[in-house]
């Protein structure tokens, strides 16, 4: 059984099996993978977008570029992004036949790929593309002579630290001695490889560490301080409006976290379970409440943490509760999975650890463990899409009949709903 429940996650519901045919009306996909500073703190997303019959670019002309700028144009990148830069993968087409030109110069940056020839028609495409305003990325690089020119104009450099040992990636930064670009590290899978690479001079970062827990020291779950004090303006009125403040308490992982341990408590004895917000505010009562909601409210704001991990774990809620009637799901207990899925890397403690305290109906505990349980269906989708694992979230979609395109819709709306709570 697995004790964390995170972006690296693959279960899906048992009966889900693969062979099964595309859907008749092709998918559009987006994930949105953060790159993020060495504080935590969100610097741009890498934005893939993809139809479900292919899992990459494979440099085959017009349909590959009309896909990624389609999708990008109907989703919108300034509300994906929230004015972060956006990194979009660009194939040889939609560089050099300058059609990425639809999209926002200011806010995009133009990822080039490893596997793009680096032609004369290229390099000299792309620095038109600089002039009007567009920033550069090799992606996946690997010093080569014939990518000089390019690498010379690019603006950061992508480097996968698991196909790269130490002695490359220092002989390549080395390459830029002079006029440094920023290096961002990809497919950074464990602190240990975060502090790795700090170390080795870059500045940027890519990949689920974040989300994986250090079972080192007991954590705090990173606050949402504007939902703090959103909460705090409330429980100051002199009316205490449950349906107003449940909908505040929320939109906080640390503070409903609390709450729906104390209300199952010995300490209240409530005969029935309470799973729901909205019923523990009454159970538990504006007394209590109000002294829990203080004291987690001023434990939390000065605590450090990880705003990234905070804005997936809200993302993750909305969607799951927003897509539950699609599914048939009860959308109090989707939106709790969601919040909780990253409670153990939030907390730092194994996953069964976290959840013990909390009461939870049996199929949501076993979906937070990683059990392959038909509950888990939409957190497991969002957790395929977070990967750019299309394959995966067609099945899900199959054994569902849920529509793809809803879906990302949702999804899209998530994202948006979470950037303007933390914002």
């Amino acid at each position: 059984m697995a004790t964390v429940a995170g972006p690296n996650a693959t279960s899906v519901p048992p009966h889900l099996e693969a062979g099964h045919g595309p859907a008749e009306t092709p998918a559009r996909y987006f994930a949105r993978q953060p790159i993020l500073k060495a504080d935590g703190e969100t610097f741009g997303y890498e934005l893939l977008f993809r139809s479900a019959r292919e899992d990459s670019f494979r440099g085959d002309g017009d349909l590959a570029t009309r896909t990624m700028l389609d999708n990008t144009v109907m989703f919108g990148v300034e509300k994906l992004t929230p004015g972060l830069p956006a990194f979009i993968n660009c194939t040889l087409e939609s560089l050099t036949t300058e059609l990425v030109e639809v999209l926002p110069p200011a806010t995009t940056v133009l990822e080039i790929l490893e596997s793009v020839e680096p032609t004369p028609e290229l390099i000299q495409a792309c620095r038109n593309l600089k002039e009007r305003g567009f920033r550069l990325a090799m992606d996946d690089f690997v010093w080569k002579p014939q990518f000089a020119p390019l690498a010379e104009i690019a603006d950061f450099i992508k480097i996968d630290f698991m196909t790269s040992d130490r002695k490359e990636r220092a002989a390549t930064m080395e390459k830029f001695k002079g006029r440094r670009p920023k290096f961002i590290a990809e497919k950074i899978e464990t602190k240990e490889e975060f502090k790795r690479a700090q170390k080795e001079g870059f500045t940027l970062f890519q990949g689920y560490f974040f989300c994986k827990p250090t079972l080192v020291e007991r954590g705090e779950i990173p606050p949402n301080k504007m939902a703090q004090l959103d909460l705090l303006r409330n429980l100051q009125q002199h009316e205490f409006d449950v349906r107003k403040i449940s909908t505040v308490v929320e939109r906080d992982a640390g503070i409903t976290y609390r709450l729906l341990r104390l209300v199952n408590s010995p300490l209240f004895a409530y005969r029935r379970k309470v799973r729901s917000v909205e019923t523990a505010l009454m159970v538990v009562g504006e007394k209590a409440f109000r002294r829990i909601a203080t004291l987690a409210i001023t434990s939390v704001l000065n605590g450090d943490s990880t705003p990234a991990l905070l804005r997936m774990a809200l993302v993750r809620a909305s969607f799951c509760e927003l897509a539950s009637p699609l599914c048939g799901f009860d959308g109090t207990e989707q939106y709790l999975l969601g919040l909780f899925s990253l409670l153990s890397a939030m907390l730092r403690v194994p996953m069964e650890q976290a959840i013990a305290p909390i009461e939870l109906r049996e199929e949501i505990r076993e979906a937070l463990l990683g059990e392959k349980t038909p509950e888990r269906s939409l957190l497991c989708w969002m957790e395929a899409s977070e990967r750019g694992d299309w394959k995966t979230c067609e099945m899900i979609e199959q054994f569902h009949h849920a529509n793809e395109c809803d879906l990302s819709r949702i999804a899209a709306e998530a994202a948006q709903w979470a950037d303007g709570v933390l914002q």
